[in-house]
């Protein structure tokens, strides 16, 4: 689908494999999910403009690449999405981050906002929402959402699984916003849930079910 990236790397795919295990304890579910953040994060960040800068080594003057403009947004989604933005931040130390709160609301699947906190500049800065399953859409739509209204208008999406569902829904309310994924899997269940899918992301990733 235009605009959507599945990211197969092996090291991405085998790690996956391991934090869908059942069995897996929240430590380790917790690692993998910062693991594949990082890993994603080169991809999401593959074609970032660079300048050439003046440094001097330890030998000699010379002219070198560095990532141009302002420094990145990383938007992740809570709970689970704080767990998976750890790896990027790993990896990009110096980027912002603003935080959504949504939780989905059990009967009606509508997304709810409880909390909302973001540079105030972010029409100046490339925004990843950060989002670990996109299932029936309705958190990452209220999120781009809200980023719109606070003027980011450069703005990409991060996810571990999606449902085909949830994925032609993003992408057909905001089309503008790319979609880089591990997996897409079979479907939805009657309860939201991607299935195969790996549960519930938060509640995996902080021991609360």
């Amino acid at each position: 689908m235009e605009g959507v990236t599945i990211v197969s790397h092996p090291l991405i795919q085998h790690k996956l494999t391991l934090l869908r295990e059942k069995d897996a304890s929240t430590k380790s579910f917790r690692e993998l999910l910062q693991e594949i953040g990082m890993l994603l994060c080169y991809e999401v960040t593959r074609d970032l403009p660079l300048s050439e800068v003046d440094i001097e080594t330890p030998l000699a003057h010379m002219k070198t690449p560095q990532i141009a403009g302002k420094k990145l947004v990383f938007a992740p989604v809570l709970r689970a999405g704080m767990t998976f933005a750890e790896g990027m931040l790993d990896l990009v130390p110096n980027a912002r981050v603003a935080h959504i709160g949504l939780y989905r609301e059990p009967e009606t699947f509508a997304a709810v906002e409880y909390y909302f906190k973001a540079p105030t500049d972010l029409h100046e800065r490339q925004v990843i929402v950060i989002s670990p399953v996109l299932a029936t859409a309705n958190t990452a739509v209220a999120a781009v959402d809200r980023l719109k209204e606070r003027g980011a208008n450069d703005i990409r999406l991060v996810c571990l699984i999606a449902a085909p569902e949830g994925v032609e829904r993003m992408r057909g309310i905001h089309p503008d916003v790319p979609i880089w994924l591990a997996a897409i899997d079979e479907g939805l269940d009657k309860n939201g849930f991607i299935l195969p899918g790996l549960g519930d992301a938060g509640d995996r990733a902080y021991g609360t079910k």
